[in-house]
């Protein structure tokens, strides 16, 4: 027994003299999220394939939080560091390019020299959400979207303009509008208050989309029969609902086992990579229930 707890000990010393200590952390933002419970298990499986352990760290999308867990990751003597960045500054991704720690931006990412990250084509779901419903007839296209700081945010309104300028819809800014990315209730409320006229609403995440949508039946719009909704994520992939969101999938599995990939390359390259290294997922529109075609009033 004596002989095996002084292996363990000599193992993690040795460990931490070479500085390899097989474990990663995973910083991440709102757990409670399944979007990020999904991506957090797909890390853990692709790591442990490879020989390393992950812990995960929750910041609720706090930037002092953030800080702290990363400074956390480093007290562990983590090898490397996946973090998906809050995002109101860059400040704590310039600290991790500073004290030259391996890691990986995942789901958002600043463009900054050095600054690895995998992410999905935001622009590119926020266009393929709003053609498929200017494709059903739709005109009037609400979006429910995050924060202006996150990148994701800003990618996927750009890819709604796209469209809308594709069709010669003009862009109407009071049917944009920013959320909170836990609760749009009051945005929602909002936007009924001023009595906007929209037949269609493009959410930003599909946990905004099922909140706008128990937000809507409250004031008696049925979905989708008085208003068609999007999501943005396809956690339904992962589990058996009733009623289907239509929905735009990131391919989380695929971003994540990427991510871990990345991240072991900066590893054992034991250099650090230099310029912007950006590896982007092209996403793909998922037909749920929660689409109707808009039909045009002269042909009722």
């Amino acid at each position: 027994m004596r002989a095996g707890v002084f292996l363990c000990i000599y193992a993690a010393a040795a460990s931490l003299r070479l500085g390899h200590t097989n474990m990663i952390a995973v910083i991440l933002g709102d757990i409670s999220n399944p979007h990020f419970s999904i991506m957090m298990k797909e890390i853990e499986n692709r790591a442990r394939a490879d020989g390393y352990g992950s812990f995960l760290m929750n910041t609720n999308e706090d930037l002092k939080t953030e800080r702290e867990a990363i400074q956390s990751a480093l007290n562990k003597n983590v090898d490397g560091i996946i973090i998906c960045p809050s995002q109101q500054n860059d400040s704590n991704v310039r600290y991790l390019l500073d004290i030259q720690i391996p890691f990986v931006q995942i789901g958002r990412h600043f463009d900054l020299p050095g600054a690895s990250y995998v992410i999905c084509n935001d622009e590119l779901g926020g266009y393929q959400a709003a053609k498929y419903l200017l494709d059903k007839g739709h005109r009037d296209i609400a979006m429910l979207t995050g924060p202006s700081y996150i990148s994701s945010a800003k990618e996927r309104q750009a890819g709604y303009r796209r469209a809308l300028k594709e069709r010669g819809v003009k862009y109407r800014s009071r049917l944009v509008r920013e959320s909170s990315l836990i609760d749009c209730s009051s945005v929602i409320e909002d936007m009924l208050g001023e009595k906007l006229r929209f037949t269609a609403l493009f959410a930003f995440s599909d946990m905004l989309a099922w909140e706008a949508w128990t937000s809507l039946r409250k004031f008696g719009i049925r979905v989708p029969e008085d208003c068609s909704l999007v999501g943005f994520d396809n956690i339904q992939s992962r589990f058996s609902i009733p009623f289907r969101l239509t929905t735009i999938s990131s391919y989380k599995a695929k971003m994540s086992t990427t991510a871990v990939e990345s991240l072991l390359s900066i590893i054992r390259n034991e250099k650090y990579l230099t310029g912007k290294t950006g590896i982007v997922i092209d996403t793909e529109l998922v037909e749920g229930e929660t689409v109707k075609p808009l039909i045009p009033e002269g042909s009722r």
